[in-house]
């Protein structure tokens, strides 16, 4: 199988503000947009992209209609971590974990969307030589 692309749809009850949300806060732009399915992509990278969906819309299968996403947490990689969480801070977003560095090598924080999906914001960073030898070397962050 090839897979052409690969992105998350969010299940939610408005789907309008919380296209707002990740377009103010996150930089992603609608591609399409109807009052039951947003599709967003981020502008600065296109390879990025995230849905989302009206919880109870006809094309959701019947016994799954009216859920919303849960137990769900974005990873968003970005250049300057420190930079990004200054900025959201400011904004008034919720900080579920607040600034730190890890071992394993990530420095990142995380916040929550308004229907309370965690977003992960990270920056990676060199990790510990304990966390690096657990790294297949193409993918050995810093």
């Amino acid at each position: 199988m090839k897979c052409t692309q690969y992105y998350p749809v969010l299940m939610c009850e408005d789907v309008a503000p919380r296209a707002a949300f990740y377009i103010r806060h996150f930089g992603f732009r609608a591609l399409f947009e109807a009052d039951w399915y947003v599709h967003l992509q981020c502008e600065a990278e296109a390879g990025v992209n995230l849905a989302l969906l009206q919880r109870d819309h006809a094309t959701i299968p019947e016994s799954k209609r009216g859920q919303t996403a849960g137990g769900l947490l974005l990873n968003l990689e970005v250049e300057d971590v420190d930079a990004v969480h200054a900025r959201l801070s400011a904004a008034g977003l919720p900080m579920l974990l607040d600034l730190r560095s890890e071992a394993f090598g990530q420095r990142h924080f995380i916040t929550a969307d308004p229907g309370g999906v965690m977003i992960d914001v990270i920056t990676p960073i060199p990790p510990s030589p304990e966390f690096a030898a657990q790294f297949d070397a193409s993918a050995l962050p810093g």
